[in-house]
């Protein structure tokens, strides 16, 4: 593609954006930046972070409870890991909370937000993409900001035929040639954007995109066939055993391993996940008591690499039990707890 008709498709991309693009709590639209608005690199920092694997707008809510609770980043390294983790609950991938928090306060000791890439990319939770994206919003910077959006853009302006995952590094090559140093920050969200509103994953709207005419895909008459995929391979099940232990109006709550799958979190006491369904007697040497436990149901919750399907238990104890594990936790203070959202599934269940 040569010079001209790069600028020719940024400058549609461009004008369609001022129009068409989003407005975001977090963003600084043109018209902002002409008014001399600055851009914010913890609000902007925090949105790129919960918008990682999630939709945005599930994420609004969460981004503007943090910022009530912890408008800068010396406030949010201030809090503690629990604190955190409990305003987190419920938005999902939780080790984002985990180097969100990690993050918070190596910034907040080197007093300053990072103005390179390498710097961005040396923090927890930092990937190629979030440092770039934070560059170019931030710096206006000519970086190549390439997410799951852009590599479907991509993949249908060219009409790629090498299926995803192998497509990536070509799709990302195909959106290097499109950058330049012009506007860099707004053509890199009137990119995402576009993926986001126009060019989604199925029936993509070709009659309101800026690049309708110059799309290869649209051209072999089935744009929503790009990008092709190799087929994905089933996801494994995996099978458990909760026990959500009551007294009064307490439900005894454990820590899960600081690494690994929900790190950190609170959850309810059961067995290990395992490819195999759990007999009862097997899984009662995982309870937290040795009482007749009531089966009330199970629930199915999906990851992303794997289906976890649970059968939960129940049993009430009077009050004063002192178990070995654990903690009591009031029923009614819960969502004040880092509780997931499996958990909350799992409670439900129970009278």
């Amino acid at each position: 593609m040569n010079r001209r008709q790069v600028t020719k498709l940024r400058q549609n991309l461009l004008d369609w954006y001022d129009v068409q693009g989003r407005t975001l709590p977090w963003r600084i639209r043109p018209e902002d930046r002409a008014a001399g608005v600055i851009a914010d690199p913890y609000r902007i920092w925090l949105s790129e972070i919960m918008c990682q694997q999630t939709r945005i707008q599930t994420v609004i809510p969460y981004h503007a409870k943090f910022m009530v609770r912890w408008p800068d980043v010396q406030a949010l390294a201030a809090a503690t890991r629990d604190e955190v983790y409990g305003q987190w609950a419920g938005l999902g991938y939780y080790a984002r909370a985990r180097n969100l928090y990690n993050c918070a306060r190596r910034i907040a000791d080197a007093g300053k937000f990072p103005d390179n890439e390498q710097g961005w990319l040396a923090l927890p939770g930092i990937g190629p993409y979030t440092a770039a994206a934070m560059m170019t919003i931030l710096f206006d910077a000519p970086t190549n900001v390439v997410d799951g959006n852009v590599e479907r853009v991509m993949a249908r302006l060219f009409a790629v035929r090498n299926p995803l995952p192998g497509a990536k590094p070509e799709l990302r090559d195909l959106a290097q040639t499109l950058v330049t140093d012009r506007r860099a920050g707004d053509y890199a969200q009137a990119l995402m954007d576009l993926g986001a509103l126009v060019c989604t994953p199925k029936s993509p709207k070709c009659d309101a995109c800026p690049w309708v005419t110059d799309c290869a895909a649209h051209r072999t008459g089935n744009p929503g066939q790009f990008p092709l995929r190799t087929p994905k391979i089933a996801r494994p099940e995996r099978f458990g055993t909760a026990f959500v232990l009551r007294s009064g109006n307490q439900i005894l709550l454990q820590k899960r391993p600081e690494k690994g799958l929900l790190g950190g979190m609170a959850e309810v006491p059961g067995t290990p996940w395992r490819d195999q369904i759990w007999t009862l007697a097997a899984a009662q040497e995982f309870a937290p008591h040795s009482g007749s436990w009531q089966d009330v149901g199970k629930i199915r919750h999906v990851f992303t690499h794997f289906s976890l399907n649970l059968q939960v238990m129940s049993l009430q104890v009077p009050e004063g039990f002192n178990p070995l594990d654990g903690w009591w936790a009031q029923i009614d203070q819960l969502e004040q707890i880092a509780l997931p959202s499996l958990y909350k599934k799992v409670l439900a269940l129970c009278p």
